[in-house]
């Protein structure tokens, strides 16, 4: 057989009773080679291990319990996911109870939590398998009641018969259910969205509760019988190895049971094992306190001799020659600027770290050559793959346990913390809580690459944009960029200018860089947005007004097939932006929207005052974001108030969680374009705490008022697109209020305070 041919998929829903009676749904998505594995499906008798396999379990007493499978870091999927399920299954949401499904790539589908995919991948499918246990349940209602089906309503859990006033619970039918042939998952009639009484509802984290009260559902939060505490003491410039380090009296300390030195392992380079020294104590303050006794000679490494100032001044001469690779060319952008009115600007964004709440941990213990872990994980699958490549286990001798992250943000898609845990695990033979501080964890992110952005762009005499070019400096080797570190040659405005292109160049990095919350989008917004506010103030136009213009120039004739340049393949796991299919009048939409909602040029602004404007396509989601900001004449930067609207598709599922992830995405946003920096110096991370690396505080905090424009296309995320406009908003508010083009972040270093 040829294995690089497609192979058919489809949904399929097994079904089984329960001990003590209930009904256990389990929705797959097999190669239909595989089906014959679980046949017969319908009637096949009690799971092996149903707890394993389970989405959805209903009780005698009337319970609902929904697993929810995908990891969750604070973007509501535990709560969201569940929903669609409950809203088809027509059962009331005060008897839903919801659970975190263990890893086990084996039953569940994509275990992953990024890129904002959660709500496109399992929208439909999770809505069917709700719908197919309803209908279950109505047809064993309508065998009890010796009626038809078609005569049978549901509601709140509840199957009843209008005519004869009869009704039974679903607790009272699920057993009966179990036996009923599983329905064609493809075939089920699904409700229309009018008659929806829980998607489109406000509904409260289901963790919430515990959240505020304290209850131990996070990773950091974990204890085991018998643990032990690790911290792991690794070179500030990475990757370099140990070269000498007397641990004797480190040994001696109170609490100490191991100190040892650990090679590394260069399997997956800087997201491997890298070398350091473990220390394990009865307490974690215990081993924190003996780390700080800590005396260790490094290697020497290449990259103690990079830093900040030598990468821009690299950016520099390299933004003054030929880009080194096209990536798009449509047209002859040189001559389209003859005769035009022409602008040119440099852009440039720093490094910037994850700074998630919950610093990296991980609770591991290797015991008869089985290694069971407690982690926090964004990316389970490549995280067990990683710990078994580096301990020299089969994959099937890991147990992950899934355990709530204290945000994400893209940096738990790296296992790094895993491996480091499962390494000192190993070699101790008990169980093992290893906790980064927040030091280390600033010190040794996957930070978001810094980028150059070098411009020329031109308006003719009518203020239409003819000309686009931009040489991107960024990092990488040879033809490929760095994680995180790209732009692909989709990214407006291609297809918007006529004459367009865009170039690359790269630099050597020895730093690891990887996806922060919108990859890529959260930087390319500010570069691009915030010059194309330059060419409307070269063409004389109202900013939003020559954004809604260029929207309208989309290129309908077919990109020459030498246009694109391939994109590098992110590795397994790692997030690149999703750029395709990109639709210019969406944007316009929302983009009308905003200027309608926070009444864009209706009123006069006092002296000082300026309201800025910008838009983003990322990960499927079309965002428009109006920043009004004031600037006192001491410096003094106040932001007022965001408006921001998005274009999700037909439907919000949560609109509680939904407005929190946008106005938590604009705040972050407006955080990043403040303060925040990561800078090097010989080879190492120059921030260490909060104290260098300033985060939002609460009297910053502007409102942010959250719309919405429901489109007819299908759901999508919001974990991600509602960040990259609001910075350039932001920039160009203060642009709009006092004149001064920003074209360098953080704001810190542009002579502005904020209050």
């Amino acid at each position: 057989m040829n294995s690089s041919s497609p192979v058919s998929r489809r949904d399929f829903l097994r079904v089984s009773t329960i001990a003590g009676g209930g009904i256990l749904l389990a929705s797959y998505v097999e190669p239909l080679s595989a089906l014959e594995r679980y046949a017969p499906v319908a009637g096949a008798g009690p799971l092996a291990d149903p707890a394993l396999s389970a989405f959805v379990r209903i009780t005698p007493d009337g319970i609902v319990t929904i697993m929810s499978k995908n990891p969750e870091v604070g973007q509501g999927i535990k709560t969201m996911l569940p929903m669609l399920i409950a809203e088809e299954l027509d059962v009331d949401w005060k008897n839903v109870r919801i659970e975190q499904a263990p890893f086990d790539p084996t039953k569940f589908q994509s275990q992953f939590a990024g890129g904002s995919t959660a709500t496109p991948t399992n929208y439909l499918p999770m809505r069917r398998v709700g719908a197919a246990g309803r209908a279950m349940l109505v047809a064993a209602a309508a065998t009890k009641m010796g009626v038809p089906a078609s005569e049978l309503t549901t509601s709140l859990g509840v199957v009843r018969h209008a005519a004869s006033g009869k009704s039974m619970t679903y607790g009272e039918l699920a057993t009966d259910a179990a036996a009923v042939p599983a329905p064609d998952l493809a075939t089920m009639k699904l409700k229309d969205p009018k008659d929806f009484k829980i998607v489109g509802t406000r509904v409260k984290g289901v963790d919430n509760k515990a959240i505020v009260t304290g209850k131990p559902i996070f990773g950091i939060d974990v204890t085991v019988p018998g643990m032990l505490y690790a911290m792991y003491h690794k070179s500030p410039v990475f990757g370099s190895k140990v070269a000498s380090v007397d641990l004797t009296a480190i040994k001696a300390m109170p609490g100490v049971r191991h100190a040892f030195v650990v090679e590394g392992n260069e399997a997956g380079g800087l997201t491997g094992l890298m070398p350091g020294v473990a220390i394990v104590a009865d307490s974690w303050w215990q081993a924190k306190s003996a780390r700080a006794k800590l005396d260790v000679k490094w290697a020497a490494n290449p990259t103690s001799a990079q830093s900040t100032a030598a990468f821009n001044t690299q950016a520099a001469a390299l933004a003054k020659s030929e880009p080194q690779r096209s990536l798009r060319k449509d047209g002859d952008p040189d001559a389209a600027m003859q005769g035009a009115k022409v602008v040119n600007a440099s852009y440039y964004y720093p490094f910037i770290s994850h700074a998630q709440l919950e610093p990296m941990n991980c609770t591991a213990h290797f015991k008869d050559d089985k290694l069971e872990m407690w982690a926090p994980t964004q990316n389970p699958a490549p995280g067990r793959q990683l710990v078994a490549r580096v301990l020299g286990i089969k994959e099937e001798a890991i147990t992950v346990n899934l355990v709530r992250g204290g945000g994400g943000f893209g940096r738990r898609l790296t296992n790094d913390f895993m491996v480091e845990a499962a390494a000192i695990a190993k070699q101790v033979g008990v169980p093992v809580k290893l906790l980064w501080t927040r030091e280390d964890d600033m010190q040794h992110d996957f930070y978001r690459p810094a980028g150059y952005h070098n411009f020329a762009g031109a308006v003719d005499t009518s203020g239409k944009v003819v000309a686009w070019k931009n040489h991107f400096v960024s990092f990488g080797e040879g033809q490929n960029f760095a994680n995180s570190a790209s732009m692909g040659p989709g990214e407006f405005p291609a297809r918007f200018v006529p004459n367009y292109a865009l170039g690359a160049s790269v630099m050597p990095l020895g730093f690891p860089t990887g996806p922060l919350r919108a990859p890529g989008s959260n930087g390319i917004s500010f570069a691009a947005q915030g010059f194309i506010d330059e060419l409307a103030v070269a063409a004389g136009k109202d900013p939003l007004q020559f954004r809604l213009d260029l929207l309208a120039q989309e290129q309908v004739a077919p990109t020459p097939p030498n246009a694109q340049q391939p994109v590098p393949v992110p590795p397994a796991g790692q997030q690149a932006p999703v750029q395709a299919g990109f639709d210019g009048a969406r944007m316009r939409g929302v983009l009308e929207m905003v200027r309608d909602v926070s009444g864009w040029g209706k009123t006069a602004l006092p002296k000082g005052t300026g309201m800025g404007v910008a838009f983003h396509f990322s990960h499927r989601g079309y965002f428009a974001e109006v920043v009004q900001a004031t600037v006192s004449k001491a410096g003094v930067l106040k932001i007022d108030k965001v408006w921001a609207v998005g274009d999700v598709g037909s439907e919000i599922i949560n609109p509680s969680g939904a407005e929190a992830q946008v106005q938590g995405s604009v705040l972050d946003g407006l955080a990043q374009a403040l303060a925040q920096e990561i800078t090097f110096a010989n080879g190492q991370t120059e921030q260490s705490n909060f104290n260098t690396y300033r985060l939002l505080r609460s009297n910053q905090v502007p409102p942010v008022e959250v719309h919405w424009k429901k489109t007819t296309f299908p759901p999508t995320g919001i974990g991600e697109p509602a960040l990259p406009p609001a910075i350039p908003a932001l920039v160009n508010a203060i642009h709009a209020a006092t004149g001064k083009r920003i074209r360098s972040l953080p704001l810190s270093k542009q002579d502005l305070k904020w209050a």
